[in-house]
Order: C-alpha cells, then structure tokens, then sequence
C-alpha cells in the first residue's frame, strides 16, 4: 500500500515538474507569452515552435523565423487558439495531424515557406477557419482533389507563387462563397475549365496571370459569380488576344480594377468597348498601369454607350510621351454618363473644353497632383464645360493666381466643394469671384501669408493649415468648421465674425491658452482640437481647462494631447494632471501677503525694541565690546580719582550733601567722580563712564532699594562693569544705604551677587554714633 502510494506521488511530481519546466522553457524562449493571450514570438531567430503552449493563447504570432518543420506536438494544447501566424519561415514539413486541437482557429497564415504541397488532412478539422494565406510557397498545383472541402466558413483565401501553374477541377469543391479570393499565377499555363465554377459568389477576386487565354478562361468561370474583379501584372498588348476578353461583356462583375497592367493605343479601343457592354459594370480603376501611345486611336470605339458605368478611376498613369496624347475626341460621346471621375498623377495638364462640355453628369472631379496650370483651367473650365460639377479636386497642381482660379470656376453654378491645396498662391488680393454655391474651401499650404476677403463669405467649411497665419479676422457668418493647425496663431479667433462655428482645428499653432470667455463666446462649438501649442499652464487657464464640464465633451484628444510649456516646473505635463501651488497661483497676493506681514513684524520689533530699549542695549552691547577691547589698566599717569562713585538718583542728597562732603574734606581729601559733576559734556554717556572708571582707583558702589530697580544701573552693571570685575574684584567697594537681601537682586546682576556673597560690605549705620567708624573704614577701603 505504501509503495503504490509512493508511485502515485512520484508520478504525479513528475508530471507537474514537466509542466512547469515546459513554461519555464516558453517564458525563456518568448518572454512576452508569460500570462497573456496574445504570444508574440516574431523575429526571434527560432528553429521550432516553442514547448510550453497552453490553452491560455488565443494568438501566436511566430512569423519571420527560421522554423522548418511544424510537428504533431507543437500545438497540441494550444485548443483556443484563433490566430495562428507562421508567414516567412522556412517550413517545408507539416506533420499530417498538427493542427488537429486547433477547432476555434480563425486565421491561419502560411504564406512565404518551402511547403512543395499542400495536404487536405491539414484543414480537416479547422471548422472555424476563415481566412487562409498560403501565397509564397513552392507547390506547383493544387493536389488531385480539393484541400479545402472542410473549410465551410472559408471567408478568404490567397493562393500561389511563382512556381504555381495547375489548376484543376475539383481544385476548389466545397467552397461556395468567398469574400477575397486572390490566385497570384503569374506563370499559370494550365487551368481546367470549370476548376472555379463551384464558388457561387467571389466579392472581390484578384487575379495575377500573364496569359490572356488563361485569364479569359478564368473569366468566363466566374462570368456571375465575381463582383470585383481585380487584375493585375497582365500585358493587353496583341490586338488579336483582345477577342478572347469578349467574354467579360457576360460578366455581372460591378467593379473591374486594372493594377500594373500594360496597355497600347492599339488594344485600349477593344478593352474600353468591351468594358462598355458589361451589362452591370459601375466603376473601372487603373492603378500604377502603363500606356504605350499617345490616344490616336485608329479604330473607332464601337459600343453601346454604357448605361451603368459611372466611375472611373486613373492613378498614376504612365505614358511615356504625355506631353504628345490627344485631346481624346475619340471618347468624349462616352463620358456624358460618369458621375465621379478621378485621374491623380498623371501628368494632366489640360482637359480639351469639347470634351469638358460632354461630361454632363459630373458630379465629382478628382485632377490632383496633376500640370494644371492658370491658363489651361481657364480652358478646361471653359462656359459649359462640367456643368453639374458639384466636388472639384485641384490640389497639387501648378496653379498660382486665386483671383485667376476663382474665376475660371465661377460659371460652374452647382459647385459646392473645391479643393486647391498644395498649390503655390502667396499673396493673395482683396476681391475675387466664386460660384454663389460654394460651401468648402480647401486652401491649405498654399503658402497664404494672410487671408482676406477673397475669401468667399458663403463658406461652411474652410481649410487654411499650413499657411503661416498669425490671425483670423474674417467676417463669414455661415462658417461651421474651420482648419487652422500648423500656422502661427497666439490666440483663438474671434467668436463674432464666425458665429455658427462648430468646430475648429488649432492644432500646431502658438496658443498659449485661451480664456472662459474666449470658449463661452463660441456658442455653437462642438469640437475643438488645440493640442500640440505651447500652453501657459496659469491657474485661470487649469482652473477653467480642468472644471468646465464642457471642455471633457469638446476638446478633441482631450486631456493626452494638451501639454503645458510653461511654467517650467510642468512643462511637458499633461495639462489634466498639472496643479500649481498657492504660490504659483496667487503670486502677487502672496508676495503681498508676506510683505505686509513683514512690515507688520518690522512695526511691532520697532515698537518693542522701544519700549524695552533695544537700541539703547546694542549701543550699550557696542561700547563694551569696545571696552573689552582696550588695554586692562589704564597707565598710571592717567588715574586721576581715587573712586568713581555709581549710586542712584534717589540716593543723590546722601551722596552729594554727606559722602561727598566727609570724603573731599578729609585730611588728606578724595578725589570722587561723579556723574553730575564730572562728565564730559556731550562725550557718550557710556564713554563717560568707561572713562571714569579707567580713571578712578576704586569704583563705589551705594547699594539701595533704588539702586537695584533703576535701569541706569542696570546698564551700567551690564556694559559697563564686567571690565572692572573681570580685572580684580577688589576694585569694587560696596555700600549699602539700606539693607537689601543679595535675592532680591535681578539675576542679570550676576557679578553684584557674586560679590555681595563672597565680600564684605559696608552698611551705613542709622545710629551716629556708629557712624564715625563707617567713615573710617571706608577711607581705609578708599586707601587698600
């Protein structure tokens, strides 16, 4: 029981460590398939497809590698897999069962490999595959029997290559409808007729062969199936060959497009007469084909006029000797049909007024990137030529007069668009003449340096990009869209000149912003694209741009498209995600705010510092340092007292009537320094007193109630006294009038309380009889 149980974890260990070492080996192999649907191994260099695939994939993507060989294993678990792309690899084996899981496939693209067959057991159980691409292979044909019976929801399948020549019957047997059916058989030499008859309906099929008798037995298989036929890289020059395309006048094909084919003047009058019998044909297109002649067409054109065909559709053109072609009087009974004609590059520079007068259903003119000149469209558009024109194309031409241009079509009474873009006008004049009906303008890069009232005031639509404009100031009042990017405007236009506009393009120009009242005043606006300018991100402009609730619904690209270029802490930010600071907002209120604040502040120091004596203190600060800085002794030459006496005012009367008498009238006599006497007018009261103290012997101090809580001296124990001190504090003699306790002296006086604590100090006794030993001690402290 025990070693079964072993087994069984073992077993299922193993399975797990393979699992894992197979995603681990996927996620090395291709990184990006880690936990996605999409798994994009393209362009890796891989020989095989990678291990590891699960039915997490939906799409694997391993084109443009080195794969040869597609194996049974490979895409085993990939079973939701619905885009499989394995185009350009070198795969030459596909083993029979590989794409058995694959039932919810939908695309599969094989095309430029080696696969020298094509296996119907390879699609077998596709069910749900709807486009096929296995162009670009080496197979010759198409195997004995239909590879594609099991594709029933087959939408469109491109085959061929340049080894491709067998087509047989059966070939294509369970296919019925097909939306593109491309068959690139340039060197196509064998079709069986009948090989494409079961295909009830082709939307648009496009054929590459070089045999006219090929192609015509294609055609005449699909004669009512096809309803665009497209052929391509095919030579019509053998006027002989031009019957076998006689069978294209049964075709129910609507659409015929001819791409790099090759025409001769010689051919072209049998191809256009049997394009003119195709009983339901609409539109005919030749892209990039080539024409050997010059339009002298020997044989006339016989056919019936088609009264289906009405579009015709020439680009690019080439005739070698163009500047030779005819004035094509051969067809003008043809073309008084066609509605939409457009001949793009190819060299027209000149459409003959006889044959302008036969386009009597024209609607749509498209001569773009054309040689029409001034003159030769004051020729073409000649009095009743294109006389129901209702959308005319003249861009990159050779025009370079609008007065000349809007004059040669003002006739055309049904005009409503024109398109003269790309052409060189410069300055352009103030009057000019438009048909009445004009609704569109197109006048981009034409090199308009300011617009004027040329401009036709009946326009609805009006194009100016690319013209170097720096304003906008016409009056057009049913203007409804106007196109403005890429010129040089700093600021929107005016809403009152063009007051039902609906939208407008600003892209590209030099807006720094605009205001609420710049957008409010555009009533009618809907869309309004100004991104790529160089924006001023203010707090007006944020404030308004991110909570107008009808920017978010007008603004084109909004917010992604809309970057700030100043200030320059945001520029480059969205517009949507900036938020400036109260600073960056409110600059002027701010500066304003702190200034005031600040003069507030000066004010109440100023206050303060008068009121309690800053000034006084530094003054005070200044002069000790001053003293500070002076030698410690004064020489002895210049002592000139035996005390400086400091004592408060109140205490003046004992001091001048009884201290001083009793002192200067000793044998032998003191000489005091007092303040009242012995000051030097108008030297520095702080200068005074350093001085005198310099001066003096000893400094005498009358301690009081009064002495204490007078600010003089405060001051002078603060600024002036430390010197002293700091020198010998037995210069110091200290009397006191009245008791007075060392505590109740303010802390500032530190030196004062030091002294009055470690020395002996003279009281002034109330008895007399005890004043005559005050007297004498004093003098002896006077003589120490």
């Amino acid at each position: 029981m025990m070693t079964a149980c072993m087994w069984r974890v073992c077993a299922i260990y193993v399975v797990l460590a393979a699992n894992l070492s197979e995603e681990q080996v996927l996620q090395q192999t291709c990184p990006s398939c880690d936990a996605t649907q999409l798994c994009n191994c393209s362009s890796m260099g891989l020989d095989f497809i990678p291990q590891g695939l699960t039915d997490k994939i939906t799409v694997l993507n391993l084109a443009h590698n080195r794969i040869t060989h597609v194996q049974s294993q490979d895409l085993q678990q990939a079973v939701n897999l619905r885009a499989l792309l394995l185009q350009s690899n070198k795969i030459s084996l596909i083993d029979e069962d590989s794409f058995l899981s694959l039932g919810k496939l939908e695309l599969l693209d094989l095309s430029n490999n080696s696969l020298a067959r094509l296996s119907p057991v390879w699609f077998e159980h596709l069910f749900s595959l709807q486009h096929l691409h296995l162009q670009g292979n080496s197979y010759r044909d198409l195997g004995e029997i239909s590879p594609f019976s099991s594709l029933r929801n087959l939408n469109s399948l491109h085959l061929g290559n340049p080894w491709f020549s067998t087509i047989r019957q059966g070939n294509f047997e369970g296919i019925e409808v097909l939306d593109e059916l491309w068959i690139d058989g340039a060197n196509l030499n064998q079709y069986e007729p009948g090989s494409l008859k079961p295909i009830k309906k082709i939307n648009h099929m496009i054929i590459n062969v070089s045999s006219v008798n090929i192609f015509s037995a294609i055609v005449s298989d699909l004669v009512h199936s096809v309803t665009w036929l497209e052929v391509r890289k095919i030579a019509f020059s053998v006027p002989a060959e031009m019957q076998l395309l006689r069978v294209m006048t049964s075709s129910f094909a609507k659409k015929i497009s001819f791409k790099e084919t090759f025409l001769t003047d010689d051919t072209v009058p049998e191809i256009v007469s049997i394009l003119e019998d195709m009983p339901k044909l609409v539109e005919v297109e030749l892209i990039d084909c080539s024409l050997l002649g010059t339009g002298h067409w020997e044989i006339e054109i016989q056919a019936n006029q088609s009264k289906t065909l009405g579009i015709l559709t020439i680009k690019k053109l080439s005739i070698e000797e163009f500047y030779l072609f005819t004035d094509l009087h051969t067809v003008k009974d043809l073309v008084s049909l066609l509605t939409k004609v457009t001949v793009e590059n190819t060299k027209v520079f000149l459409v003959p007024c006889s044959l302008s007068k036969n386009f009597w259903s024209l609607v749509y003119l498209d001569l773009s990137a054309n040689l029409v000149g001034d003159q030769s469209l004051e020729h073409s558009a000649c009095q009743g030529g294109w006389p129901s024109l209702q959308t005319l194309n003249l861009s990159q031409n050779s025009l370079t007069d609008l007065e000349m241009t809007g004059k040669s079509l003002s006739h055309l009474r049904k005009l409503i668009l024109l398109d003269i873009s790309q052409n060189n006008f410069g300055e352009i004049p103030d009057v000019c003449e438009w048909p009445g009906t004009l609704k569109y303008l197109n006048l981009s890069s034409t090199q308009i340096p300011k617009l004027t009232t040329c401009i036709p005031p009946t326009l609805e639509v009006l194009d100016v990009s690319a013209n170097n404009l720096r304003e906008f100031g016409l009056q057009l009042p049913f203007l409804k869209e106007l196109y403005l990017t890429k010129n040089q405007l700093k600021t929107l236009p005016g809403a009152a000149p063009i007051p039902n506009l609906v939208a407008i393009s600003v892209r590209r120009n030099k807006l720094n912003g605009f205001s609420r009242e710049e957008f409010e005043s555009f009533k009618n606006m809907e869309l309004l694209d100004a991104s790529d300018n160089n924006f001023i991100c203010s707090c007006e402009f944020l404030a308004f741009i991110q909570h107008e609730a009808r920017i978010a619904q007008v603004l084109v690209g909004w917010p992604d498209r809309y970057i700030c270029d100043s200030p320059l802490s945001v520029r480059g930010a969205q517009v949507g995600a900036v938020h400036l600071s109260l600073m960056e907002c409110h600059r002027s209120l701010v500066v304003s705010l702190i200034c005031v604040l600040v003069f507030l502040v000066i004010l109440i120091l100023v206050a303060l510092s008068y009121k309690y004596h800053a000034f006084w203190y530094l003054r005070m600060t200044w002069a000790w340092l001053q003293a500070k800085r002076k030698p410690k002794r004064a020489p002895p030459k210049d002592i000139c007292y035996d005390a400086f006496v400091s004592y408060s005012e109140n205490d003046s009367e004992w001091v001048e009537n009884i201290m001083v008498r009793e002192l200067e009238q000793a044998c032998p006599p003191f000489r005091l320094c007092l303040h009242k006497r012995d000051f030097v007018p108008g030297k520095w009261i702080v200068d005074n007193i350093i001085d005198s103290i310099e001066k003096s012997h000893k400094t005498l101090f009358v301690l009081s109630e009064h002495f204490v809580q007078s600010e003089w001296c405060k001051y002078e124990l603060d600024f002036s006294h430390f010197r002293l001190f700091d020198e010998n504090n037995d210069a110091a003699i200290l009397v006191l009038l009245e008791p007075i306790q060392s505590k109740a002296i303010p802390k500032r006086f530190c030196k004062l309380r030091k002294i009055m604590n470690t020395k002996t100090y003279l009281e002034w006794p109330l008895e007399e009889e005890k004043q005559e030993m005050f007297w004498e001690n004093l003098k002896e402290a006077l003589k120490s």
